[in-house]
């Protein structure tokens, strides 16, 4: 618990004081975000404002993973490093993604090819690292290893090649989905604080019943978690509306890689589009609106999306929206806590060892 205390703390620390100098060297270098010209009108007013903030988000985390194990007797351990590495990965994609679109001027970074060349090449590295470096499970997972028994449809054992072609899946929809809801100032951030509490929760459950759960490294994974709970929670301090930084691509890109890496190394995958339904919310509402408007001759189902901006066309305000997509969120995370522990009572407790 008290590795868990100090990595949030200190992330959030390292994050809320990172970001604040971040803001003023950006601003002194004049460097803003460049606003999409077929976004909301309103928006354009929030041109210039300094970007690339995720990288408070992800130096904060590191700081605040590293030092929790320098100063408790956690170890770092091969599953947690590797989590934390697939975050600094994602989050160096975004990092060339926002860098090229503010040296060229304009709200479009790295093309779609190398963006997803980037995220692919972190992915399988980070698939292949954990089948060939960890004791990972392979099997299909809710909110453990062995959720489903034979006589289910759900019962399936990847192997090791077969799970690095879902690791790669579930990462590439995570940090695309993430990316579709950072629209509107503190919803990514302050969405993805209730994600990682979840996987902190279920991380350190994990940890006290390893009869049960067998995760390897449970505690380290909690550890990573907070961690980045930590860092996106000193990030909103200052991207709270209206926000004075956004996160970019470096920051959505590495929340969505951290929340898919946290929930494939707790053998939560299936409890993943629970835990994060606002960001699942998000990009089918894309896919929705792509679907109808080139299969039906233009035809739009909501006003613009992703939907937030669905919302705002309609009269809601900006604060409106993210707040109640923050309850949103928040919603979901106590749904998905209340599956995970439902199913923990249904497990039969181990018999008494006799004397």
């Amino acid at each position: 618990m008290i590795a868990l205390l100090m990595a949030g703390g200190l992330s959030l620390a390292a994050s809320l004081v990172g970001t604040r100098i971040l803001i003023e060297s950006l601003r002194r270098l004049g460097i803003g975000q460049q606003i999409r010209e077929e976004g909301p009108e309103g928006h354009r007013t929030k041109a210039g404002t300094p970007t690339m903030g995720g990288i408070a988000i992800v130096a904060g985390a590191v700081i605040g993973y590293t030092v929790a194990h320098l100063r408790s007797r956690v170890v770092f351990t091969r599953t947690g490093i590797l989590v934390l590495a697939l975050v600094v990965a994602a989050g160096l994609v975004g990092f060339l993604d926002d860098w090229i679109g503010i040296k060229r001027s304009r709200n479009l970074g790295l093309n779609k090819r190398m963006k997803v060349l980037g995220l692919l090449l972190a992915a399988v590295g980070f698939g292949v690292g954990c089948v060939q470096f960890t004791s990972i499970h392979t099997s299909l997972s809710f909110t453990r290893h062995d959720s489903f028994d034979s006589s289910t449809l759900f019962n399936i054992d990847f192997g090791q090649v077969g799970w690095v072609v879902w690791a790669v899946l579930l990462i590439m929809a995570s940090t695309n989905a993430v990316n579709l809801t950072d629209g509107l100032d503190g919803l990514a951030a302050g969405s993805s604080i209730f994600s990682f509490a979840a996987f902190t929760i279920i991380g350190f459950w994990a940890f006290r019943n390893p009869e049960i759960y067998d995760v390897e490294h449970a505690l380290d994974l909690a550890v990573v978690s907070a961690a980045m709970l930590g860092g996106c929670t000193g990030f909103l301090w200052w991207n709270a509306y209206p926000a004075k930084i956004f996160m970019g691509d470096t920051g959505s890109l590495a929340i969505g890689a951290g929340l898919a890496g946290l929930a494939l190394t707790l053998n939560t995958a299936l409890l993943l589009p629970v835990i994060g339904a606002l960001f699942v919310i998000e990009a089918m509402s894309v896919i929705i609106q792509v679907v109808s408007f080139r299969g039906f001759g233009g035809r739009r189902v909501f006003r613009m999306a992703p939907i937030h901006h669905h919302y705002e066309l309609g009269g809601w305000p900006e604060t409106t929206v993210i707040v109640r997509f923050w309850i949103v969120a928040g919603l979901a995370t106590a749904l998905a806590l209340g599956l995970f522990y439902a199913d923990f009572t249904t497990i039969p407790l181990p018999a008494p060892v006799e004397p």
